[in-house]
């Protein structure tokens, strides 16, 4: 990986594909690290306990979502096949009645009807009627409707946008990643009157490719920006030996476009057309951290019209993504041009509270955290609570609040209304949500919920 020291002097690589079993368990007990293949490191004294640690984690949780990648995959596409038989059928025993008759609906992959898992767990596609354009709520409330919706294929998102929301569907994209080696990016555009909204796709539940990125732990440090997750970077179109360029080179041929370079084109081109029109940037999960890192790398090349053309970013669980002072670099750029940056945390979700906040980790949060509880109340917060999610004096009362959840499920429909009936799938990940507190909670449901329930009174208090 010597290519890769070009642009960052310091840096930490990890190639689970070198990595062997006994070289693996052996960074728990040696501290030279730095002889193992699978590790390369600027950094070539000893490596301490957590780092090692830290390494060997994610190392190995990497290593076996490869394994899994295809039947992970084969099992999801199974599970989404019946979901959508299931709901296209009406219902069980209808199925069972048209299998009879022989009249049963077949689901089709890319039709306008058929939902990934995610969707599935939250089949809701209006937007609230209650938010009116121009309220201070608007575009956050858009974004998570369009953050949730950017699981879907093209046929959904043309029909919801076009159809639903009476807005301009610009494109579906697939984006490559050099290190992948395949297209594992995923983003779609609309334009909402002079709004031009990007909504990066977050992390299916059933491919591995997004799990590796999430779990690769690697970093580099972006002179003056400061140290990123190299996971993330590559999800967004880091090169591997030229990592990022301000242009790219005219010969550089890819099998799919890289994300950044080719989202920045369409916006040049796009905001070009109208001299009042701003864009919005947004994401749930892994797609909220594609979300905040586009324009950190657009300031780094010092694009000043992009920055100064965009309105607000808006993530959802959004994972941290960077060191202190790259929450520093970015502070200063949001205020600088005066950029709503708006990070909203539902309850106990996992995700926002991954990689571990700490002198081994060394990754931060920054800007305003809206953070909402399990009764959908929002405020406005420096740090989550159990902000590194696995304290034990945490467990007791994050299983308190799994129970309260599940039970919120059999009732809310009663006390809010039927747009929030919750359906046998995500009543089932409440109940695994009592083992594993937080797991449920990165769900869209309760983010769609929150922005519809506790979001007009946090937005009020702000103005």
């Amino acid at each position: 990986m010597a290519c890769d020291k070009s642009f960052s002097s310091s840096y930490m690589l990890l190639s689970p594909e070198k990595a062997g079993v006994v070289d693996l368990f052996r960074i728990l007990i040696h501290s030279d690290v730095h002889k193992r293949e699978f590790v390369d490191s600027s950094e070539e004294g000893e490596e301490s306990i957590e780092g090692r640690q830290i390494m060997f984690v994610s190392t190995l949780a990497q290593k076996l979502m490869l394994l899994v990648a295809k039947p992970m995959s084969w099992s999801g596409s199974a599970i989404e096949f019946w979901l959508n038989l299931v709901s296209s059928n009406r219902s069980f025993g209808r199925l069972l009645v048209n299998c009879f008759r022989g009249k049963v609906v077949i689901p089709h992959r890319e039709s306008g009807s058929f939902l990934s898992f995610i969707g599935n767990l939250d089949k809701r596609v209006e937007l609230d009627n209650r938010i009116r354009p121009g309220d201070a709520e608007y575009h956050a409330a858009l974004s998570m409707m369009a953050s949730k919706a950017s699981y879907e294929n093209e046929a959904y998102l043309r029909t919801t946008v076009t159809r639903h929301w009476q807005m301009e569907f610009l494109g579906l994209y697939n984006f490559w990643n050099d290190y992948q080696e395949k297209a594992t990016t995923q983003a779609f555009m609309l334009r909402d009157r002079d709004t031009i909204m990007v909504a990066f796709r977050g992390t299916e539940f059933f491919d591995a490719d997004a799990w590796c990125l999430d779990a690769d732990l690697s970093w580099y440090e972006l002179p003056g920006v400061g140290k990123v997750h190299g996971g993330f970077m590559k999800a967004l179109g880091l090169q591997k030996s030229l990592g990022w360029p301000k242009e790219l080179d005219p010969h550089l041929k890819t099998p799919a476009p890289l994300a950044y370079y080719a989202i920045r084109e369409k916006l040049r081109a796009l905001l070009g057309e109208n001299d009042k029109a701003k864009y919005v940037v947004t994401g749930h999960s892994l797609g909220g951290a594609l979300a905040i890192l586009f324009p950190a790398i657009l300031a780094m090349h010092g694009e000043k019209w992009l920055m100064e053309r965009l309105k607000g970013v808006y993530t959802f669980g959004q994972p941290r993504v960077g060191d202190e002072k790259f929450g520093e670099f970015m502070e200063m750029v949001l205020k600088e041009h005066q950029i709503e940056y708006f990070r909203f945390v539902y309850g106990n979700d996992i995700v926002p509270r991954l990689p571990y906040d700490d002198s081994a980790f060394m990754f931060r949060h920054f800007g305003r955290c809206c953070y909402f509880d399990s009764k959908y109340q929002g405020k406005i917060v420096q740090e989550v609570p159990n902000k590194n999610y696995f304290l034990p004096l945490q467990a007791i009362p994050m299983m308190m609040n799994a129970w309260y959840e599940l039970l919120r499920s059999f009732m809310i429909a009663h006390e809010k209304g039927p747009d929030y009936r919750e359906g046998s799938l995500l009543r089932i990940s409440r109940v695994i949500g009592l083992l594993i507190p937080g797991i449920p909670a990165h769900a869209p449901q309760d983010y769609v919920n929150s922005m519809r329930l506790g979001a007009s009174q946090l937005f009020l208090h702000q103005q």
